[in-house]
């Protein structure tokens, strides 16, 4: 019996790396077949990890040769995320989507950070690219302190699920 498998397609805009394999592949679609439970025949189901099967595009040295390139999930969502960002880096991916998250920005107002303290902390740990350009000093702004509602909001949010005190 065959594990159930999900058949989707994957776009990619700029030609792009698979870890562990050695040549880029072009942009275009690409069909994929991604399994989505533990076969019946695995030896160690609890070792198994998501794989994705990609039909790749044929070489021009060989054009009616068939390849196909079974990788882990995470490999293909990792290409997708870099692809996404025309080259940006993950942490770029992770920032955009930390920073678009309004709880995320009510603790960031509650502790007076700025979105652009949190861009020079992950900046730091990685490679500056060609296409980053430094932000511009004036369009830095400290949040303002906050009023009585929004902090009362800010302790509901931090205490949720804490034990209560015994009186």
């Amino acid at each position: 019996m065959q594990p159930p498998t999900i058949k989707t397609t994957a776009v990619f805009c700029r030609p792009f790396v698979i870890a562990g394999f050695d040549e880029t592949l072009p942009a275009g679609e690409y069909d994929l077949e991604t399994e989505i439970s533990t076969p019946p025949d695995h030896k160690c189901p609890e070792r198994w990890k998501a794989s994705v099967l990609v039909r790749l595009h044929p070489r021009n040295s060989h054009p009616g040769l068939a390849r196909s390139l079974t990788i882990p999930l995470s490999d293909l969502e990792n290409a997708l995320a870099r692809d996404k960002f025309t080259g940006g880096a993950i942490v770029d991916f992770f920032v955009e989507e930390m920073l678009a998250d309004p709880m995320v920005r009510l603790v960031m107002r509650a502790d007076r950070v700025s979105e652009a303290e949190i861009r020079t902390t992950y900046a730091r740990n990685r490679q500056p690219d060609a296409s980053d350009t430094e932000p511009d000093q004036s369009s830095i702004q400290v949040p303002p302190p906050l009023a009585g509602q929004d902090r009362a909001a800010v302790q509901v949010a931090e205490n949720e699920g804490m034990p209560t005190r015994p009186r």
